[in-house]
């Protein structure tokens, strides 16, 4: 990993924002060691120009699929013919929208394999924070230890939801974040009712993820307040730009992030390949 955290360092944090992915899991990957994500190791690359200097860069946690940068036209071939090569059973790609789409047709050219998009995704900055209009009853307080086990089942429901196809160890990021005080809890009336998630700070960002509210407890603004609680949080502990991720088929959410001071960066993607399509 120090290799390439040298030799992509400089790009990386030439756009913090939309590096987010790569950098947070680095710094988990630092904290946690390489098996963070599972009993293999992550991969890393990147693309040198003919100074050396990185104009894109790939990070994956197996078995999950490809994290990409925006990686110059030259890149992407090769990219994929190296995978061929050594990994040709990819689960899928993430990045930005016409990299990932870029991406999984050339992969489906080289293999056959078919691919889908499983969400178009758009990511936030916290431009100037709003409380939410209608405050919400009850209060958000970081979460301890002893939550340990609602956390877990929240964030395995909170997985579930997005039925990705390689779910997160919800134990495994339970403990990571509850290491460093990465998880609000929002309760009411003595009792917790949603769940408010922050990454690690890296290159002066950090990034709101996930919010949960189970689907009973919907509807009472508990994801406003506590996302809006976090966020300023965040911002008081030093965080220059606070951003977040939505899924741009829930108009719900992005209009909920909208109020609340969140404002669009960039749109992305995450591909699914299917082996015989």
């Amino acid at each position: 990993m120090g290799a390439f955290e040298n030799a992509t360092g400089a790009f990386l944090r030439s756009r913090p924002a939309e590096h987010t992915i790569l950098l947070t899991l680095v710094e988990r990957l630092r904290h946690q060691g390489p098996d963070a994500f599972g009993d293999a190791p992550a991969e890393f690359g990147w693309w040198p120009e003919q100074d050396g200097t990185a104009t894109g860069a790939f990070l994956r946690t197996p078995p999950r699929g490809l994290v990409l940068t925006r990686l110059p036209n030259a890149a992407r071939r090769p990219l994929a013919e190296a995978y061929l090569r050594q990994q040709p059973c990819l689960a899928g790609v993430f990045g930005p929208e016409d990299v990932a789409l870029s991406f999984a047709r050339t992969w489906a050219g080289l293999t056959g394999t078919g691919w889908r998009l499983r969400r178009a995704e758009r990511l936030y900055r916290l431009a100037r924070l709003q409380p939410p209009a209608v405050p919400a009853d009850g209060f958000g307080r970081i979460a301890e230890a002893a939550d340990r086990a609602l956390l877990v089942d929240w964030w395995a429901a909170f997985s579930s939801e997005l039925d990705r196809s390689h779910r997160e160890d919800a134990a495994r990021s339970v403990e990571d974040r509850l290491s460093y005080g990465g998880l609000m809890l929002w309760e009411d009336g003595g009792k917790p009712v949603s769940l408010a998630g922050v990454s690690r700070t890296a290159a002066g960002t950090a990034r709101i993820g996930p919010v949960f509210t189970p689907e009973p407890l919907r509807g009472r603004g508990y994801a406003s307040a506590v996302t809006a609680t976090l966020s300023r949080r965040t911002l008081e502990a030093g965080v220059r730009d606070v951003l977040l991720f939505t899924d741009l088929a829930n108009p719900t959410s992005n209009a909920l992030y909208q109020r609340i001071g969140y404002r669009e960066v960039a749109d992305f993607a995450e591909v699914d390949f299917v082996p015989g399509e």
